[in-house]
């Protein structure tokens, strides 16, 4: 597969980007070797191979559901930079 103008452009299109000239050339050797690698990978011989599912062959590697007690709601107050009464004080976001 070769990597073209039109076809940067139109992955830009998709992407909702914008390039100039000068990045749209650093795209298409970017993609040019992605693709080339992807070539190489083709070659590999992978008869016989099982395709992975997984990573690890680990199972069920998730800790106990224990109830167990949390932090008290001073302590947790304590580690804010800003406090008011019995809430953490933050900054506004919403403007009106």
């Amino acid at each position: 597969m070769q990597v073209t103008d039109k076809l940067v452009e139109d992955l830009a299109n998709l992407s909702r980007l914008s390039f100039n000239e000068q990045e749209k050339e650093e795209i298409k050797k970017d993609l040019q070797k992605m693709i080339s690698f992807v070539n190489k990978l083709n070659e590999v011989n992978t008869d016989g191979v099982e395709p992975l599912l997984h990573m690890t062959d680990a199972v069920n590697v998730y800790r106990e559901d224990i109830v167990q007690g949390s932090m008290r709601k001073e302590e947790a107050l304590l580690n804010a930079p800003a406090a008011d009464g019995n809430y953490f004080k933050v900054p506004k976001v919403i403007k009106k």
